[in-house]
């Protein structure tokens, strides 16, 4: 099939390189957000889906929104049978939706009808699912509704963070796409409505619902931080300043802590209270500085009995 590609950040790259390589499709276009500011200079900066495009050769179209008439004159042109989705960042309108004959398939990273929107990774680990997994749908004008093609499960590491468990999504994510775009094509799979049931929702993880909350018990403290590593950072306070922490190891046996109290046990680590048990710490990153090893912040911190995170 002729192919678009709409994605623009990473976790989409595994799944334009398996199209690339594929010998039943043709990418005759990628679809991806413009070049944005990066860095400390503030660069303009090209998405990694558009630098790997251009790489192999392969037209890039970048409208700051897709339904400006040049762009859907542009993918009208193109005559794609088929517009693969991962991760793209802006919303389809009806007039694009409508040009390629099998419409827009869209790769999701759950299982839906569970958590529809932005972040289903971080909200799956907020949620402490022991399963997760990603789904093929056809695009339409709701929020991650249309009839589903395929799905694929797997389990939730115990220590996953949101960027492994989306790495490892997109890495298996790329042959289910392919499969259905191969089912597509050989008209051999159909697109089944999702369940009525079953329906959450998952919004973009904001910096505010990054901020640790200590009144919870540690296994939630352990799932808010891995849901916000990398991004956007789990976070608290410390004498009136942000420190980030990388993520943590719950221990629900540790001695009495109250919560947000931090305990410097030497070589047995630091240790910090919550609602139920505690999480040792592994690695700090105060405002301003490098992270470090969570012994070496406390030798430098120099703290007193009692202190705590806030």
């Amino acid at each position: 099939m002729r192919l678009v590609f709409a994605g623009t950040p990473d976790p989409a790259l595994p799944s334009l390189t398996a199209l690339l390589d594929s010998p039943s499709h043709e990418v005759v276009a990628v679809v991806t957000r413009p070049d944005a500011p990066a860095g400390r200079g503030r660069r303009l900066t090209p998405s990694p889906v558009k630098a790997l495009a251009v790489e192999a050769g392969v037209d890039v179209l970048t409208p700051a929104r897709p339904s400006e008439p040049e762009f859907l004159d542009r993918l009208a042109a193109l005559a794609p049978d088929c517009c693969p989705v991962v991760a793209y960042g802006a919303l389809v309108p009806p007039a694009a939706l409508a040009i390629p004959r099998h419409g827009w398939v869209n790769l999701h990273f759950s299982i839906l009808p569970a958590w529809r929107g932005a972040a289903p990774v971080q909200h799956s680990l907020l949620a402490g699912d022991d399963i997760t997994g990603a789904t093929t749908f056809r695009l339409e004008q709701g929020l991650d509704t249309g009839p589903v093609f395929g799905v694929l499960t797997t389990a939730v590491g115990p220590t996953e963070t949101a960027g492994e468990l989306t790495r490892r999504l997109a890495v298996d994510g790329a042959g289910l796409l392919l499969a259905t775009l191969d089912g597509i094509a050989a008209g051999s799979i159909d697109a089944i409505p999702q369940a009525g049931d079953g329906v959450s929702l998952a919004p973009k993880i904001t910096v505010d619902d990054a901020r640790i909350d200590w009144s919870a018990p540690a296994g939630a403290v352990d799932r808010r931080v891995r849901a916000c590593t990398p991004a956007p950072g789990a976070w608290t306070t410390f004498r009136g300043q942000r420190v980030r922490l990388e993520p943590v190891r719950p221990d629900e046996r540790a001695a009495a802590l109250a919560p947000g109290e931090i305990a410097d046990l030497g070589r047995d680590g630091v240790l910090v209270g919550a609602a139920r048990g505690a999480v040792r710490l592994t690695r700090v990153r105060p405002a301003g500085k490098a992270a470090m090893d969570a012994e070496a912040w406390a030798r430098g911190a120099r703290l007193s009995a009692g202190e705590r995170f806030t």
